[in-house]
């Protein structure tokens, strides 16, 4: 009993720290202020789009984010993963909300929105007047009074009286219609146009300043700020409603503003309606298709305007200009409706047109050819589609080849291959006459092919055949039916490589053609192997090629040697003259009584030989810092291995002022040789004494009195080769270890490239011995990745059905 009760509260346990960790996740609230304390891993997807749009709803984009978290203290690691789930992310609401709509203001006094269409190629024809963000159709309020305005209530009238006297005014017309002029009274205007106001306030003026009727006195009368309307929209309209506008405002104006006719809204039949009375019809097809602008009459306080539905509506589609839907009037053709479309395209099959219609019942389709299309009337919901013309050709021939001019041609009455054959101006040179390929379409499309001896007809053994509709003629070309033949000349010439063949070419015309001889070609000993045929495969020791040996001289003369000509395939080698071999360069460096470029003397010539020859080291030589820098694949066994070692070192050290980098500065063209000067020094010739190899630089520093220590350390530092004994002495300078330090991977970089890393064994470290101009490098230990609320859950649900085994199995 108290083993069962001991199992069931480890098991309450553990589904108790499963739950708090979901829960502590959940609770978690990502922002700003807490950042460098939040798991990233911990959060839910819903937390990081909450964070992120609040982010961006204050300006912040990732750069900003960035340097933010970097401000307060946020790993690298973690960025890194907020970054990513920021770009994992589903599209927000917001940016939803871009993609599906377009919104645009209603009109200047609300905050109504209206969606525009997605697809612009395909909609009411002039519904794109009315979505077009671009165009307002918004009155000119900086033009001079039209001739024909009708002044009213709340128009501003601006009275400049000048010549003998002067005087200004700006009066403001009440809604009874009067202006009120200071000693002159009351003066009726509304329903005037400026001039007839003009004429009536200046009788008025008259009667105070007598001098207007002798023409000393000037009255000038100008509209100042203008009234507004109240116009109803009503009908088939997309936002139907009063809307207040400038009294300069026209029928186009305040369709504009309530968004234009509906999905049912007529674009043809839009009425205008004043005291009760139409006064103006607009046609929005006469705009779009003429510019004209009937019925866009200036808009007057309290008129009406009236959608309303359209009675006649089709669509067309296919090889027309503009696919959508069309008004058409009764009085209207197809011809019309193909005008409203554009027209046809380059690509429109013109012959007939196919339509479906409406009946009663079901709907019902019919052909209407080109010259109908004037008399055809269409109706209400008919679909209008125009083909496209078909992929193929009524008589076309083509011709391939060995012609002068292959292509495409016409396929006249009783066109025959010879005929064909002269229009492409005859057959090249290198044709093949002795059979010619015509492809040819069955009655059911499949391919037939026709052989043709063309010198069989030109000699009249053969008749000529007589071309069909899509024929393809292929004449061969005889240097096509045939391997292509060449040459090769290796060795010793300016040009070595490919040649093509020809005929009776010799040795010296290929040497020539390779640019001539080198100065170290061997004139007497050049080869040429060739192909055979009739090799004896049942023999161990068969000959498999024919060798040609010539002796040559300078000039190429003609010689006995020269009369051998060269077949396709063939191989010619020029070898060197034995014993040439150009001179060997190698550098030395730094502390050297002669530092410079010296020719390498002997094969067997050594390091120690050169600093000999160099004079020696100077005083101040560091030995012990002195390296050898060795051209790329010159000698693998040395440096192999010592280039993966620093590659690897390199990863781990963060100083830039580092050994690694000097080393690094060389990698690209040479490999680090690790050598050991003193015991070179000391005894010459010996295993460490390397033979110089073209283009070797040796360095020799100068004496180093100072160790690098880098890598997790408190203080990265240079340190005084005298201050400290051991490697902990060195990184004791340096501030000590850092929290994060690898201590049993720590190793020296020295100064002449070699490497030694720090040995453990049991609980002891043995540390490699610090020596001038080293680097002492401490690694960093490897960040392991924190347990996720998923990995918490997987071992919670694996222990508790272990558990649950356990006690089943022991019951």
């Amino acid at each position: 009993m108290k083993k069962s009760n001991t199992l069931y509260i480890f098991c309450f346990v553990l589904l108790s720290v499963y739950f708090g960790s979901i829960n502590k996740a959940n609770s978690q609230t990502l922002n700003l202020q807490n950042i460098a304390t939040i798991k990233i891993d911990q959060l839910s997807d819903e937390q990081i789009a909450d964070f992120w749009n609040k982010a961006q709803s204050n300006g912040i984009g990732i750069t900003e984010l960035e340097a933010e978290t970097k401000k307060r203290k946020m790993s690298g690691l973690e960025f890194e993963k907020l970054k990513e789930r920021i770009n994992n992310l589903s599209i927000t609401s917001k940016t939803k909300s871009n993609i599906t709509t377009s919104l645009r203001k209603v009109n200047e006094n609300s905050n109504e929105f209206k969606e525009t269409t997605e697809n612009d190629n395909y909609k009411n024809f002039g519904s794109e007047l009315f979505n077009n963000k671009n165009l307002t159709f918004e009155p000119n309020l900086k033009i001079a009074t039209p001739q024909n305005y009708q002044l009213g209530p709340d128009d501003e009238l601006i009275i400049d009286i000048y010549g003998y006297s002067e005087e200004s005014m700006s009066l403001k017309i009440s809604p009874d219609g009067n202006i009120r002029i200071p000693l002159a009274g009351i003066v009726q205007v509304s329903g005037l146009t400026i001039e007839q106001a003009r004429m009536r306030i200046t009788k008025s003026l008259s009667q105070i300043y007598d001098r207007i009727n002798t023409g000393e006195t000037k009255v000038n009368i100008s509209l100042g700020n203008i009234r507004s309307i109240k116009v109803l929209i009503m009908g088939e309209v997309t936002m139907p409603g009063t809307y207040t506008l400038s009294s300069f405002s026209t029928v186009f104006n305040a369709l504009y503003h309530s968004g234009g006719p509906s999905k049912n809204g007529s674009m043809r039949n839009i009425k205008v309606i004043r005291n009760n009375r139409v006064i103006a019809n607009l046609d929005i097809y006469d705009f779009l298709m003429k510019g004209e602008a009937k019925g866009n009459i200036r808009l007057q306080d309290q008129d009406l305007i009236k959608i309303s539905p359209f009675e006649n509506k089709v669509e067309i589609k296919g090889e027309v200009k503009r696919n959508g839907y069309f008004e058409i009037q009764k009085n209207e053709t197809l011809k019309d409706l193909i005008t409203y479309a554009g027209g046809f395209t380059n690509e429109a099959f013109k012959e007939k047109i196919k339509v479906t219609r409406n009946t009663s019942k079901q709907k019902s389709v019919a052909d209407i050819q080109n010259e109908l299309i004037n008399m055809f009337s269409p109706k209400s919901g008919d679909v209008y589609t125009v083909d496209k013309l078909l992929e193929r050709f009524e008589n076309r021939v083509q011709i391939k080849g060995a012609v002068f001019r292959p292509g495409v041609y016409a396929l006249e009455n009783n066109l025959t291959v010879t005929k064909l054959i002269e229009k492409a101006e005859g057959l090249t040179e290198d044709a093949f006459l002795t059979r010619a390929i015509i492809y040819r379409l069955k009655e059911d499309n499949s391919l037939m092919m026709l052989s043709v001896n063309l010198t069989d007809i030109k000699n009249n053994l053969a008749t000529d055949i007589k071309l069909e509709r899509e024929d393809i003629i292929q004449i061969a070309s005889k240097l096509e039916l045939k391997q292509s033949y060449g040459v090769i000349i290796n060795g010793e010439v300016l040009k070595p490589g490919d040649y093509p063949y020809a005929q009776n070419m010799k040795i010296e015309d290929l040497i020539i053609a390779a640019g001539g001889f080198k100065e170290t070609a061997a004139l007497t000993r050049v080869e040429v192997s060739r192909r055979k045929f009739d090799i004896d495969k049942t023999v161990i020791n068969s000959e498999i090629a024919i060798i040609k040996r010539f002796e040559l001289n300078n000039e190429l003369k003609e010689n006995s040697n020269l009369k051998f000509e060269l077949e396709p395939f063939d191989i010619v080698n020029i070898y060197a003259i034995s014993g040439y071999e150009p001179q060997k360069n190698v550098t030395i460096e730094g502390e050297v009584l002669y530092p410079g470029n010296y020719t390498i003397e002997r094969n067997n010539e050594k390091i120690s030989d050169i600093i000999k020859r160099g004079g020696g080291l100077t005083a101040s030589a560091f030995k012990d810092g002195i390296i050898l820098l060795r051209k790329k694949n010159r000698d693998f066994s040395t440096t192999i291995v010592y280039q993966n070692k620093l590659k690897a070192l390199r990863k781990q050290s963060k100083d830039s002022n580092s050994i690694l980098d000097v080393f690094e500065e060389e990698n690209s063209m040479y490999d680090i040789v690790g050598i050991n000067v003193s015991k070179i020094l000391k005894k010459p010739g010996s295993k460490e004494d390397l033979l110089l190899r073209d283009g070797d630089i040796l360095k020799v520093p100068y004496e180093k009195q100072t160790v690098l220590v880098s890598g997790e350390v408190l203080y990265p530092i240079k340190v005084n080769i005298n201050n400290a004994n051991s490697l902990r002495g060195f990184v004791s300078n340096a501030g000590g270890f850092s929290s994060k330090a690898l201590k049993r991977k720590s190793y020296i970089v020295y100064a002449n490239g070699t490497v030694k890393a720090t040995n453990n064994f049991l609980f002891f470290k043995f540390y490699p011995k610090v020596k001038p101009g080293c680097e002492i490098v401490i690694p960093k230990r490897e960040v392991r990745k924190p347990v996720s609320v998923l990995e918490v859950t997987t071992i919670a649900s694996t222990l508790t059905t272990l558990v649950f085994l356990i006690v089943s199995l022991s019951k």
